[in-house]
Protein backbone atom coordinates (compact mmCIF):
# COMPACT_ATOMS: atom_id res chain seq x y z
CA UNK A 1 0.00 0.00 0.00
CA UNK A 2 1.14 3.45 -1.19
CA UNK A 3 2.20 5.37 1.60
CA UNK A 4 0.20 8.96 2.16
CA UNK A 5 1.91 12.05 1.68
CA UNK A 6 1.36 14.77 4.05
CA UNK A 7 0.47 18.17 2.51
CA UNK A 8 2.25 20.70 4.29
CA UNK A 9 -0.07 23.00 5.79
CA UNK A 10 2.44 26.01 7.46
CA UNK A 11 4.28 28.96 6.65
CA UNK A 12 7.79 29.00 6.91
CA UNK A 13 8.67 30.96 9.49
CA UNK A 14 6.68 33.78 11.98
CA UNK A 15 3.67 34.77 10.80
CA UNK A 16 3.27 38.79 9.52
CA UNK A 17 1.70 40.80 12.38
CA UNK A 18 -1.54 42.55 10.93
CA UNK A 19 -2.62 45.57 11.53
CA UNK A 20 -5.43 44.69 13.47
CA UNK A 21 -2.84 43.40 16.04
CA UNK A 22 -0.36 46.49 16.27
CA UNK A 23 -0.60 48.40 19.07
CA UNK A 24 -3.24 45.65 20.73
CA UNK A 25 -2.64 45.38 24.73
CA UNK A 26 -1.60 41.37 26.39
CA UNK A 27 -1.63 40.98 29.08
CA UNK A 28 -0.65 37.72 31.91
CA UNK A 29 -3.30 37.16 34.55
CA UNK A 30 -1.21 35.02 37.49
CA UNK A 31 -1.85 34.01 41.20
CA UNK A 32 1.34 34.69 43.16
CA UNK A 33 2.15 32.83 46.14
CA UNK A 34 0.15 30.14 47.82
CA UNK A 35 -4.01 31.34 47.37
CA UNK A 36 -6.59 29.54 47.97
CA UNK A 37 -8.93 28.05 45.80
CA UNK A 38 -11.60 30.89 45.41
CA UNK A 39 -8.77 32.97 44.30
CA UNK A 40 -7.72 30.88 41.93
CA UNK A 41 -10.92 30.97 40.13
CA UNK A 42 -11.38 34.82 40.69
CA UNK A 43 -7.75 34.62 37.98
CA UNK A 44 -9.28 32.01 35.77
CA UNK A 45 -12.86 34.42 35.35
CA UNK A 46 -10.57 37.24 34.99
CA UNK A 47 -8.57 35.57 32.24
CA UNK A 48 -12.19 35.61 30.72
CA UNK A 49 -12.36 39.36 31.03
CA UNK A 50 -9.68 39.54 29.47
CA UNK A 51 -9.94 37.60 26.37
CA UNK A 52 -8.68 36.81 23.47
CA UNK A 53 -5.54 39.36 23.89
CA UNK A 54 -4.41 37.36 26.94
CA UNK A 55 -2.80 33.74 27.98
CA UNK A 56 -6.16 31.87 28.81
CA UNK A 57 -4.31 29.05 29.30
CA UNK A 58 -1.44 29.60 31.39
CA UNK A 59 -0.05 27.33 34.34
CA UNK A 60 2.03 28.54 37.15
CA UNK A 61 4.19 26.50 38.61
CA UNK A 62 5.41 26.76 42.62
CA UNK A 63 9.08 27.30 41.57
CA UNK A 64 7.88 30.75 39.82
CA UNK A 65 8.64 34.09 40.67
CA UNK A 66 7.27 36.82 39.75
CA UNK A 67 10.70 38.31 38.26
CA UNK A 68 10.58 35.05 35.51
CA UNK A 69 7.12 36.25 34.29
CA UNK A 70 9.00 39.91 34.05
CA UNK A 71 11.95 38.92 31.73
CA UNK A 72 9.54 36.49 29.89
CA UNK A 73 6.42 38.66 28.51
CA UNK A 74 8.77 41.53 26.73
CA UNK A 75 9.90 38.70 24.66
CA UNK A 76 6.14 37.86 23.67
CA UNK A 77 4.94 41.33 23.40
CA UNK A 78 2.83 41.29 26.59
CA UNK A 79 2.38 44.86 28.10
CA UNK A 80 0.03 43.90 31.24
CA UNK A 81 0.96 41.65 34.01
CA UNK A 82 -1.88 41.84 36.16
CA UNK A 83 -0.90 39.24 39.57
CA UNK A 84 -3.44 38.71 42.13
CA UNK A 85 -2.01 37.80 45.64
CA UNK A 86 -3.48 36.54 49.33
CA UNK A 87 -2.32 39.28 52.58
CA UNK A 88 -3.15 38.48 55.93
CA UNK A 89 -5.66 41.54 55.66
CA UNK A 90 -7.44 40.80 52.51
CA UNK A 91 -6.73 39.62 48.82
CA UNK A 92 -4.44 42.04 46.39
CA UNK A 93 -4.28 42.95 42.47
CA UNK A 94 -1.48 44.62 40.91
CA UNK A 95 -1.32 46.19 37.84
CA UNK A 96 1.97 46.41 36.22
CA UNK A 97 2.80 48.53 33.38
CA UNK A 98 5.53 46.84 31.41
CA UNK A 99 8.25 47.23 31.00
CA UNK A 100 9.43 50.15 33.14
CA UNK A 101 5.77 51.11 34.74
CA UNK A 102 4.11 52.41 36.76
CA UNK A 103 2.87 49.69 39.34
CA UNK A 104 -1.03 50.08 40.86
CA UNK A 105 -0.87 47.89 44.04
CA UNK A 106 -4.86 47.41 44.89
CA UNK A 107 -6.84 45.64 47.40
CA UNK A 108 -9.62 43.42 46.80
CA UNK A 109 -12.02 44.54 49.48
CA UNK A 110 -15.32 42.45 48.27
CA UNK A 111 -15.20 40.10 45.20
CA UNK A 112 -17.91 37.74 43.22
CA UNK A 113 -16.91 34.81 40.94
CA UNK A 114 -18.35 34.37 37.56
CA UNK A 115 -20.65 31.54 39.10
CA UNK A 116 -21.97 32.85 41.83
CA UNK A 117 -23.54 35.90 39.73
CA UNK A 118 -25.04 33.31 37.08
CA UNK A 119 -26.31 31.66 39.89
CA UNK A 120 -28.27 34.49 41.25
CA UNK A 121 -29.19 36.09 38.22
CA UNK A 122 -32.23 34.54 36.59
CA UNK A 123 -31.15 36.22 32.93
CA UNK A 124 -27.88 36.20 32.31
CA UNK A 125 -26.52 33.67 30.19
CA UNK A 126 -23.17 33.18 28.79
CA UNK A 127 -22.95 31.26 25.25
CA UNK A 128 -19.36 31.60 25.07
CA UNK A 129 -18.75 33.09 21.42
CA UNK A 130 -18.54 36.62 22.77
CA UNK A 131 -15.15 36.02 24.68
CA UNK A 132 -13.81 36.07 20.42
CA UNK A 133 -13.54 39.72 20.61
CA UNK A 134 -12.52 42.02 23.12
CA UNK A 135 -14.59 43.93 25.42
CA UNK A 136 -16.21 47.59 25.23
CA UNK A 137 -14.24 49.55 28.23
CA UNK A 138 -16.87 52.04 29.94
CA UNK A 139 -15.49 54.59 32.41
CA UNK A 140 -17.85 56.00 34.78
CA UNK A 141 -18.03 58.67 37.58
CA UNK A 142 -14.62 59.63 37.34
CA UNK A 143 -14.04 63.41 37.80
CA UNK A 144 -13.18 65.05 34.73
CA UNK A 145 -9.35 66.26 33.62
CA UNK A 146 -8.96 69.77 35.68
CA UNK A 147 -5.81 71.66 37.86
CA UNK A 148 -8.35 70.31 40.99
CA UNK A 149 -8.59 67.09 40.01
CA UNK A 150 -6.02 64.65 42.04
CA UNK A 151 -3.30 63.42 39.75
CA UNK A 152 -3.29 59.85 40.99
CA UNK A 153 -7.49 59.72 39.67
CA UNK A 154 -6.24 60.50 35.94
CA UNK A 155 -3.24 58.32 35.56
CA UNK A 156 -5.77 55.85 37.03
CA UNK A 157 -8.15 56.05 34.51
CA UNK A 158 -5.31 55.99 31.79
CA UNK A 159 -3.84 52.64 33.18
CA UNK A 160 -7.39 50.81 32.79
CA UNK A 161 -7.65 52.32 29.32
CA UNK A 162 -4.38 50.91 28.26
CA UNK A 163 -5.32 47.55 29.57
CA UNK A 164 -8.05 47.26 26.59
CA UNK A 165 -7.44 47.68 22.66
CA UNK A 166 -8.41 51.44 21.96
CA UNK A 167 -12.20 51.64 20.45
CA UNK A 168 -12.36 53.06 16.72
CA UNK A 169 -16.08 53.46 15.94
CA UNK A 170 -15.45 54.36 12.09
CA UNK A 171 -13.89 51.01 11.67
CA UNK A 172 -15.28 48.81 14.48
CA UNK A 173 -17.58 46.22 13.65
CA UNK A 174 -20.91 46.08 15.10
CA UNK A 175 -21.25 42.39 15.48
CA UNK A 176 -18.13 42.67 17.36
CA UNK A 177 -19.63 44.60 20.32
CA UNK A 178 -20.75 41.70 22.47
CA UNK A 179 -19.97 42.44 26.16
CA UNK A 180 -18.83 46.16 28.61
CA UNK A 181 -16.47 46.03 31.14
CA UNK A 182 -17.60 48.62 33.77
CA UNK A 183 -15.19 50.90 35.81
CA UNK A 184 -17.08 52.93 37.89
CA UNK A 185 -15.31 55.56 40.91
CA UNK A 186 -17.15 55.60 44.30
CA UNK A 187 -16.27 58.90 45.91
CA UNK A 188 -17.77 58.65 49.20
CA UNK A 189 -15.63 55.35 49.97
CA UNK A 190 -12.87 55.84 47.36
CA UNK A 191 -13.43 52.55 45.89
CA UNK A 192 -13.50 51.40 42.23
CA UNK A 193 -15.97 48.96 41.04
CA UNK A 194 -15.74 46.39 38.40
CA UNK A 195 -18.86 44.79 36.60
CA UNK A 196 -18.61 42.62 33.73
CA UNK A 197 -21.76 42.50 30.99
CA UNK A 198 -23.20 40.74 27.94
CA UNK A 199 -24.97 42.74 25.24
CA UNK A 200 -28.62 40.75 24.71
CA UNK A 201 -30.87 42.66 22.16
CA UNK A 202 -34.40 41.90 22.39
CA UNK A 203 -37.32 42.84 20.26
CA UNK A 204 -38.98 45.98 20.96
CA UNK A 205 -42.39 46.44 21.95
CA UNK A 206 -43.41 42.92 21.54
CA UNK A 207 -44.16 41.17 24.75
CA UNK A 208 -42.67 38.71 26.55
CA UNK A 209 -45.74 36.21 24.85
CA UNK A 210 -45.46 37.31 21.24
CA UNK A 211 -41.79 36.99 21.74
CA UNK A 212 -41.82 32.98 22.98
CA UNK A 213 -43.84 32.19 19.89
CA UNK A 214 -41.56 34.30 17.33
CA UNK A 215 -38.93 32.19 19.36
CA UNK A 216 -40.91 28.92 18.86
CA UNK A 217 -39.16 27.67 22.54
CA UNK A 218 -40.59 28.46 26.23
CA UNK A 219 -37.89 27.13 27.84
CA UNK A 220 -33.89 26.83 27.15
CA UNK A 221 -34.09 23.26 27.72
CA UNK A 222 -35.48 22.77 24.00
CA UNK A 223 -38.37 21.62 22.60
CA UNK A 224 -41.64 23.98 21.04
CA UNK A 225 -43.71 26.04 22.82
CA UNK A 226 -46.61 24.16 25.09
CA UNK A 227 -49.79 25.64 24.18
CA UNK A 228 -51.71 22.53 25.39
CA UNK A 229 -53.42 23.82 28.51
CA UNK A 230 -54.73 26.86 26.36
CA UNK A 231 -58.38 26.94 24.64
CA UNK A 232 -57.05 29.54 21.99
CA UNK A 233 -53.86 31.21 21.26
CA UNK A 234 -55.53 34.11 22.35
CA UNK A 235 -56.06 33.34 25.66
CA UNK A 236 -52.09 33.25 25.82
CA UNK A 237 -51.65 36.24 23.88
CA UNK A 238 -54.20 38.60 25.12
CA UNK A 239 -54.04 37.83 28.78
CA UNK A 240 -54.63 40.48 31.28
CA UNK A 241 -52.68 41.49 34.16
CA UNK A 242 -52.83 39.81 37.05
CA UNK A 243 -55.00 37.27 35.25
CA UNK A 244 -54.91 33.94 36.36
CA UNK A 245 -53.19 31.30 33.99
CA UNK A 246 -54.06 27.79 33.18
CA UNK A 247 -51.92 26.88 36.07
CA UNK A 248 -53.42 28.93 38.21
CA UNK A 249 -50.46 31.39 38.40
CA UNK A 250 -50.74 35.51 38.19
CA UNK A 251 -48.28 37.66 35.75
CA UNK A 252 -46.12 39.83 38.44
CA UNK A 253 -45.67 43.38 37.96
CA UNK A 254 -41.90 43.26 37.29
CA UNK A 255 -42.30 40.31 34.50
CA UNK A 256 -44.99 42.96 32.72
CA UNK A 257 -42.85 45.97 33.16
CA UNK A 258 -39.99 43.38 31.38
CA UNK A 259 -42.64 41.90 28.69
CA UNK A 260 -41.73 45.56 26.36
CA UNK A 261 -37.92 44.70 26.50
CA UNK A 262 -36.78 48.15 27.07
CA UNK A 263 -38.33 51.64 27.19
CA UNK A 264 -37.31 54.30 24.65
CA UNK A 265 -34.27 55.24 26.07
CA UNK A 266 -33.13 51.81 25.66
CA UNK A 267 -34.35 51.52 21.77
CA UNK A 268 -31.97 51.72 18.99
CA UNK A 269 -31.77 51.38 15.21
CA UNK A 270 -29.60 48.70 14.08
CA UNK A 271 -26.27 50.47 12.34
CA UNK A 272 -25.42 47.07 10.71
CA UNK A 273 -26.07 43.61 11.21
CA UNK A 274 -26.32 42.07 15.05
CA UNK A 275 -25.63 38.20 16.05
CA UNK A 276 -29.40 36.82 16.70
CA UNK A 277 -32.29 36.34 14.97
CA UNK A 278 -33.92 38.69 12.52
CA UNK A 279 -31.79 41.35 14.07
CA UNK A 280 -31.02 43.07 10.25
CA UNK A 281 -29.03 46.36 9.55
CA UNK A 282 -32.52 49.14 10.59
CA UNK A 283 -34.19 47.12 12.62
CA UNK A 284 -35.17 48.91 15.98
CA UNK A 285 -33.94 46.86 19.37
CA UNK A 286 -34.26 46.83 22.41
CA UNK A 287 -30.22 46.60 24.20
CA UNK A 288 -30.30 45.42 27.41
CA UNK A 289 -26.94 44.41 29.87
CA UNK A 290 -27.19 40.85 31.67
CA UNK A 291 -23.82 40.80 34.24
CA UNK A 292 -21.67 37.51 34.03
CA UNK A 293 -19.15 38.60 36.80
CA UNK A 294 -16.55 38.52 37.45
CA UNK A 295 -17.35 41.56 40.32
CA UNK A 296 -15.13 43.48 42.59
CA UNK A 297 -14.42 46.38 44.65
CA UNK A 298 -11.43 47.82 44.67
CA UNK A 299 -9.14 50.03 46.74
CA UNK A 300 -6.10 52.03 45.29
CA UNK A 301 -3.43 51.14 47.87
CA UNK A 302 -0.18 52.88 46.27
CA UNK A 303 1.39 53.67 43.12
CA UNK A 304 4.88 53.59 42.19
CA UNK A 305 7.30 53.76 39.29
CA UNK A 306 8.89 51.26 37.75
CA UNK A 307 8.16 47.21 37.82
CA UNK A 308 8.60 44.86 41.01
CA UNK A 309 12.24 44.43 41.59
CA UNK A 310 12.89 48.24 40.17
CA UNK A 311 11.03 50.15 41.86
CA UNK A 312 11.07 53.97 41.56
CA UNK A 313 9.34 56.91 44.05
CA UNK A 314 6.21 56.32 44.85
CA UNK A 315 3.40 58.69 42.84
CA UNK A 316 0.62 57.77 45.49
CA UNK A 317 -0.04 56.51 48.71
CA UNK A 318 -3.02 55.62 50.68
CA UNK A 319 -2.15 55.58 54.14
CA UNK A 320 1.34 57.29 54.20
CA UNK A 321 1.54 60.87 53.79
CA UNK A 322 4.98 62.97 53.22
CA UNK A 323 5.72 66.39 53.72
CA UNK A 324 7.15 68.06 50.50
CA UNK A 325 10.80 68.29 52.22
CA UNK A 326 10.74 64.25 52.77
CA UNK A 327 8.99 64.09 49.31
CA UNK A 328 12.02 66.00 48.11
CA UNK A 329 14.71 63.80 49.98
CA UNK A 330 12.98 60.76 48.67
CA UNK A 331 13.25 61.89 44.54
CA UNK A 332 17.18 62.75 45.44
CA UNK A 333 17.82 59.33 46.99
CA UNK A 334 15.75 57.75 43.88
CA UNK A 335 17.76 60.18 41.25
CA UNK A 336 21.03 59.28 43.11
CA UNK A 337 20.23 55.47 43.61
CA UNK A 338 19.68 55.39 39.31
CA UNK A 339 22.49 57.57 38.21
CA UNK A 340 24.60 55.33 40.20
CA UNK A 341 23.01 52.19 38.20
CA UNK A 342 23.76 53.72 34.62
CA UNK A 343 27.63 54.25 35.99
CA UNK A 344 27.81 50.84 36.94
CA UNK A 345 25.92 49.72 33.47
CA UNK A 346 28.20 52.40 31.28
CA UNK A 347 30.87 50.82 33.82
CA UNK A 348 30.14 47.19 32.72
CA UNK A 349 29.51 47.79 29.34
CA UNK A 350 33.02 49.14 28.71
CA UNK A 351 34.35 46.66 30.45
CA UNK A 352 32.76 43.78 28.14
CA UNK A 353 33.97 45.70 24.87
CA UNK A 354 37.83 45.77 26.82
CA UNK A 355 37.52 42.14 26.95
CA UNK A 356 36.29 41.25 23.34
CA UNK A 357 38.99 44.06 22.04
CA UNK A 358 41.78 42.24 24.14
CA UNK A 359 40.68 38.62 23.06
CA UNK A 360 40.29 39.50 19.27
CA UNK A 361 43.71 41.42 19.67
CA UNK A 362 45.52 37.70 21.14
CA UNK A 363 43.86 35.94 18.65
CA UNK A 364 45.35 37.79 15.59
CA UNK A 365 48.97 37.78 17.75
CA UNK A 366 49.70 34.68 18.51
CA UNK A 367 53.16 33.90 16.33
CA UNK A 368 54.44 36.81 18.01
CA UNK A 369 52.98 36.03 21.39
CA UNK A 370 55.39 32.81 20.89
CA UNK A 371 58.60 34.84 20.18
CA UNK A 372 58.39 37.32 23.03
CA UNK A 373 57.45 33.92 25.25
CA UNK A 374 61.37 33.05 23.96
CA UNK A 375 62.56 36.11 24.36
CA UNK A 376 61.34 36.18 28.25
CA UNK A 377 63.03 32.73 28.77
CA UNK A 378 66.65 33.67 27.56
CA UNK A 379 66.49 36.71 29.69
CA UNK A 380 65.50 34.43 32.68
CA UNK A 381 68.25 32.37 31.88
CA UNK A 382 71.19 35.27 31.68
CA UNK A 383 70.01 37.21 34.67
CA UNK A 384 70.38 33.67 36.68
CA UNK A 385 73.52 34.96 38.44
CA UNK A 386 72.26 35.87 41.75
CA UNK A 387 72.43 33.62 44.53
CA UNK A 388 68.71 34.26 45.64
CA UNK A 389 67.65 34.48 42.03
CA UNK A 390 69.37 31.38 40.90
CA UNK A 391 67.62 29.53 44.23
CA UNK A 392 64.02 30.52 43.47
CA UNK A 393 64.49 29.88 39.75
CA UNK A 394 66.01 26.22 40.20
CA UNK A 395 63.28 25.58 42.43
CA UNK A 396 60.61 26.15 39.96
CA UNK A 397 63.16 24.67 37.45
CA UNK A 398 63.11 21.36 38.95
CA UNK A 399 59.31 21.30 39.27
CA UNK A 400 59.25 22.10 35.64
CA UNK A 401 61.84 19.54 34.26
CA UNK A 402 59.99 16.78 36.88
CA UNK A 403 57.06 17.78 35.01
CA UNK A 404 58.52 17.10 31.63
CA UNK A 405 60.17 13.56 33.30
CA UNK A 406 56.87 12.06 34.20
CA UNK A 407 54.95 13.32 30.77
CA UNK A 408 58.27 11.58 28.82
CA UNK A 409 58.85 8.40 31.06
CA UNK A 410 54.00 8.42 31.08
CA UNK A 411 54.63 8.79 27.13
CA UNK A 412 57.24 5.95 26.96
CA UNK A 413 55.95 3.47 29.44
CA UNK A 414 52.56 3.92 27.51
CA UNK A 415 54.93 3.18 23.92
CA UNK A 416 56.14 -0.26 25.94
CA UNK A 417 52.74 -1.10 26.70
CA UNK A 418 51.58 -0.77 23.10
CA UNK A 419 54.56 -2.89 21.88
CA UNK A 420 53.60 -6.05 24.39
CA UNK A 421 50.18 -6.03 23.61
CA UNK A 422 49.37 -8.93 21.31
CA UNK A 423 47.59 -8.79 18.54
CA UNK A 424 43.82 -9.61 18.39
CA UNK A 425 42.55 -11.97 15.83
CA UNK A 426 39.49 -10.59 14.35
CA UNK A 427 36.71 -13.19 13.89
CA UNK A 428 35.17 -13.57 10.70
CA UNK A 429 31.43 -14.67 10.81
CA UNK A 430 30.56 -16.76 7.59
CA UNK A 431 26.68 -18.31 6.59
CA UNK A 432 26.96 -22.31 7.93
Amino acid sequence: MARKRKNRTHLKGAAPATASTEGVPKSFIIKHGPVGHSIAQLVRDFRKVMEPNTASRLKERTRNKLKDYLTLAPALQVTHLLAFTLTPIAPSLRIIRLSNGPTLSFRVERYSLMKDILNTSRRARSIGMEYLSPPLLVLASFPAPSPTTPPHLTLLMKSFQSLFPPLSPHTLALSSARRVVLISYNAERGTIDFRHYVITVKPYGVSKRVRRVLDGTQKASGGVLDLGNEKDVADFLLRKRGEAGPDGGYESAASSTESVAGDDGDAVDLADDYVGRNNKKGQRRAVRLDEVGPRMELRLVKITEGVPGKEGSVIYHEFVKKTKKEVANLQASHAAKEKLRKERRLEQELNVERKKAAKSQGHGGEDDGGEEEDEDVELFEGDGDGDDDEGDWDAEEEISEGEDDEEGSAAESSEDEEERRPTKKVRIRGKR
